[in-house]
């Protein structure tokens, strides 16, 4: 059988073709293997919107328990971000995410996640890679079977998230100011908490599809047209936020139906996060982003670091220093105060925040006004 090579955020392969129930099977003892040597004790497991998710998060969940692991298995489809978290909150040892995230709908992929709330650092994927057999090994346990011996717990990794998003956003504030949100999912898996968070927003596309429209879930200006001319023709949206395949990307648009791209985007977080709430940390970022994100950083007398692309070398960062934002040209962008994780959904509602905050539109003049003339973290702050 061919070697299972992980690619820059996980395992990828054409669905029936070499993302097959075998081949799962033989990612996850992979995986098992390592937990093994790790000491683990215990994993948290979703899956996306795409075809076969359930069945492939329960194939790994039953490997899994063939080797003696207690799993925390999601009901129904939830966002990468939503695993992540659910990983830190149930103090667990690792995560997997079924989905392919942003690739055509006819892909599926794995994904692996760390203890602390992110991507697996690129040195433990190479050693779980290394431990995938050639063929698999084990039996998968039945689920019912663990479940009755106490290694399977299902849990609502959504609500878990959803009670986060309260938690730490001003919720309130937002709902007070009148900000009406428009929100593209792409057929992903963030439909159904941004519906409860904003049940008055505008929806689109937030049905349950595995096809996807034959349309590879990216949130980028192309795959966005439709959204773009919904706002344009509305007249009534303030924001327009668009979340790819697994809800850990973003695409914004303004009023106007205006491509926000992430370099703006990362602009307006930096600013906010030094600007106006006063927090301290490094800035990291790819090296496609930018140069005005380090003139930014200068400004504010905060370190600045360059990685490769890919988000898991930020994510790497985050988890052994302070950093304060961090993100790559492609969407996946982080703040501080939130999991090492890139989320869609959490980004969206920060820029969101910050209109309620200041009081200003998602205009391009607005942007240009916010970053030029970007307030010193030392004095007092008055937006009219």
């Amino acid at each position: 059988m061919s070697k299972i090579k992980f690619g820059t955020d996980g395992w990828r392969a054409i669905i029936a073709e070499d993302y097959t129930v075998e081949n799962v099977r033989r990612v996850a003892e992979g995986t098992a293997r390592w937990m093994k040597k790790q000491g683990a004790r215990q994993a948290v497991i979703g899956h996306d919107t795409r075809f076969g998710g359930q069945l492939f998060a329960e194939t790994t969940a039953g490997v899994f328990g063939a080797y003696g692991f207690k799993v925390k298995l999601a009901r129904g489809f939830v966002s990468t971000p939503m695993v992540s978290l659910g990983v830190v909150k149930t103090n667990s040892d690792i995560g997997v995410v079924i989905t392919a995230s942003h690739n055509p709908p006819s892909y599926s992929g794995y994904k692996l996640k760390s203890r602390l709330g992110g991507p697996m650092v690129p040195a433990q994927v190479a050693e779980v890679e290394e431990e995938v057999p050639e063929k698999p090994t084990v039996e998968p346990a039945s689920l019912e079977d663990m479940e009755q011996d106490g290694l399977l717990e299902y849990v609502d990794l959504e609500q878990i998230y959803v009670d986060h998003i309260a938690a730490n956003f001003d919720l309130d504030a937002i709902e007070k100011s009148g900000i009406r949100i428009g929100y593209d999912a792409m057929y992903g898996a963030g439909q159904n908490a941004m519906r409860r968070l904003f049940p008055n927003a505008t929806l689109l596309h937030c049905d349950y599809n595995p096809s996807f429209m034959g349309q590879a879930p990216e949130p980028i200006h192309r795959n966005l047209q439709e959204f773009s001319q919904l706002i344009k023709n509305s007249g009534n949206i303030d924001i327009g936020l668009a979340n790819d395949g697994d809800a850990d990307r973003i695409g914004m648009y303004d009023s106007e139906g205006n491509f926000v791209d992430s370099h703006h985007i990362l602009l307006l977080l930096l600013l906010y996060m030094r600007g106006y709430k006063k927090e301290t940390g490094k800035v990291v970022i790819t090296f496609s982003v930018t140069e005005k994100m380090k003139e930014l950083a200068e400004h504010y007398g905060l370190d600045y670091q360059v990685t490769p692309i890919g988000f898991k070398y930020i994510a790497e960062i985050m988890a052994e220093e302070d950093v304060i934002v961090g993100g790559e040209e492609s969407g996946g962008l982080a703040v501080k105060g939130h999991i090492p994780e890139r989320d869609g959904i959490w980004i969206g509602l920060t820029i969101v925040e910050i209109m309620a905050k200041t009081g200003k539109s998602l205009q391009n003049s607005f942007m240009k006004f916010m970053i030029w003339s970007a307030p010193s973290p030392t004095t007092a702050t008055t937006c009219t």
